[in-house]
């Protein structure tokens, strides 16, 4: 494929606002990880909650008010981004720009509280609940392109964990299609009680610190996060889409293939649509849960592609798995790998599987970074390979 320029890009998550703050952690190897009380949470976790988010949707944005959106506007927020979109209208009209948002649980939070406020006669929610603007899947996609007063074709993607990598695919045929001129992707996921008691009950949620690739992991830290990138073909910057790669392993609901057999063919499948050779690409973002099933399952996808040579490393230990928004968050990354010539570590792994055999980081590398494949797998084997460059 035709590398796709990407024009500007944000992120939000427990590491803080917008790209300094990103950049900033990675560097110094600060985790954005806490133990903390969220809501009515009696778990023993670790979160990646985003601080100071909690901004008002008023006036004509009142009735998308939940946590998710409000995330969705605190990250819109950051780095120019609603410039840049407005720039991007200017050359190609509203109606020529399309909205493709990744979520995997929209606004759960939001009813949860609704379910808390019901009549305690009749069981009615309350009236300030309405299900469309808020819960509903398709809504953050929705409030993201009307606050943005976009009138190209809007999608939300829901397919887990891969679900807002899976959007740079879908805008990037929508483009290819002339559906649209330009695109806004991204993703957003916020904490709710759903998420991390759903987790627990399938073990998988740590009392430890995320620690990816180590030999005592025993679990995923959960964080939120709010992230987005516009593509446009025809803008300047130097960074660009070089190819995409998804696959479905068709194995088990929640368990990945443990050869790794569907993860690998995405990576392959990316590498392929960008005509590259896998000896090209300078360090991988793994998905990297911290659980051992699924470690243990990429490194043998990884190397079964690359070998035991090229540099990755998890960035869930910094963030915490954000789910639905893990994709974009960790695209970002993987930007910012590029733009400061960074590698990072595998941040809490103190003591690697000698299991894995992939070339974890246990130290930062500084080092020219021209490509950087981003991996994001997601429950039901929904696996999506991205590849990042700067522009040739």
């Amino acid at each position: 494929m035709k590398p796709l320029p990407i024009s500007a890009y944000t992120v939000s998550s427990a590491l803080g606002a917008g790209h300094a703050a990103h950049a900033r952690a990675l560097q110094a190897g600060t985790s954005g990880l806490r133990k903390l009380t969220f809501d009515t949470n009696t778990l023993d976790c670790w979160l990646g909650e985003v601080r100071d988010f909690d901004v008002a949707l008023t006036g004509s944005l009142a009735h998308w008010d939940c946590r998710n959106h409000r995330l969705a506007e605190f990250a819109l927020n950051q780095d120019g981004f609603l410039d840049a979109v407005a720039a991007c209208v200017r050359r190609h009209g509203a109606a020529r720009i399309g909205v493709f948002i990744g979520t995997s649980t929209s606004g759960v939070h939001h009813t949860e509280l609704a379910y808390r406020a019901r009549d305690p006669q009749s069981n009615a929610l309350p009236d300030w609940f309405v299900h469309r603007p808020t819960q509903n899947i398709f809504s953050v996609a929705d409030f993201v392109a009307q606050r943005l007063g976009l009138g190209g074709p809007s999608f939300a993607i829901s397919t887990a964990c891969s679900s807002s990598a899976k959007v740079f695919a879908a805008a990037r045929r929508a483009i290819a299609a002339g559906a649209c001129d330009a695109a806004v992707v991204g993703g957003v996921d916020s904490l709710c009680l759903t998420t991390l008691y759903g987790f627990n009950s399938l073990q998988l949620v740590s009392p430890d610190i995320c620690r990816p690739a180590d030999s005592a992991r025993n679990g995923i830290s959960i964080g939120e996060a709010g992230g987005f990138a516009l593509l446009d073909p025809h803008a300047d910057g130097g960074l660009r889409l070089l190819g995409y790669g998804e696959t479905s392993d068709a194995y088990h609901m929640s368990s990945p293939d443990p050869e790794g057999s569907g993860a690998a063919a995405s990576m392959r499948a990316a590498l392929a649509s960008a005509n590259l050779e896998p000896a090209q690409i300078d360090y991988i973002n793994l998905h990297g849960t911290g659980t051992v099933a699924n470690d243990q399952a990429e490194s043998r996808a990884v190397c079964s592609v690359f070998g035991t040579a090229t540099p990755c490393s998890s960035t869930k230990g910094w963030t915490g798995h954000t789910l639905g928004a893990a994709g974009i968050v960790e695209s970002v990354i993987s930007l910012l790998t590029i733009e400061n010539d960074l590698l990072p570590r595998s941040l809490n792994t103190r003591s690697k599987d000698p299991a894995i055999e992939a070339n974890i980081l246990l130290a930062n590398r500084s080092t020219p970074v021209l490509r950087v494949l981003s991996n994001s797998f997601g429950f039901g084997g929904s696996n999506c390979s991205l590849l990042f460059g700067k522009a040739a």
